[in-house]
């Protein structure tokens, strides 16, 4: 079982998954971040990669890339590192044009404070950035979900956030 076999199945040796995973290190390690931002992503990473040693055959081409089947988990060992620490706010602020210095935005909070799908579709679209159709196979579902769920973030950002589109 290679890599290029028609079903898929990942690397047979180690060395040839190494140079699987080589050029997706750091947008799993981004992803990481976003996800579990109180969590080593580092180790959120080291857990993705062995689990995906492990389960390397069950890799499918037909169902996605091999950036996308990491990634996607990646973001299931995120879910599992933020469900085994308690959750800490992040205060990222940033200056908005025709605002004060002192009214600042607090992005990350307004981003931690989405439903859970609109969140990892904005972390991996905007802070990861991954295309629609890789967003996509990370999350499970259509590019059409994708754009509609990207949609429906940015709407509820801007009522967090009380940015005026005009």
């Amino acid at each position: 079982m290679g890599v290029d076999d028609a079903k898929g199945g990942g690397p047979d040796t180690p060395a040839d998954f190494a140079a699987w995973v080589e050029l997706e290190l750091s947008k799993m390690s981004r992803l990481a971040a976003r996800l579990a931002p109180n969590a080593d992503r580092d180790d959120v990473v080291q857990e993705a990669l062995v689990r995906a040693w492990r389960k390397r055959g069950q890799y499918d081409a037909r169902r996605g890339t091999p950036a996308t089947w990491l990634l996607a988990i990646t973001a299931d060992q995120a879910r599992r590192a933020r469900r085994r620490r308690r959750p800490v706010a992040l205060v990222g602020e940033i200056a908005v044009p025709g605002r004060s210095p002192d009214d600042r935005l607090d992005v990350e909070a307004a981003v931690a404070r989405l439903p859970g799908r609109q969140k990892l579709a904005v972390d991996c679209f905007y802070f990861v950035g991954l295309s629609v159709a890789e967003t996509a196979a990370v999350m499970g579902c259509s590019e059409g979900t994708v754009k509609s769920t990207l949609s429906d973030a940015r709407k509820r950002l801007r009522i967090l956030l009380e940015v005026d589109d005009g």
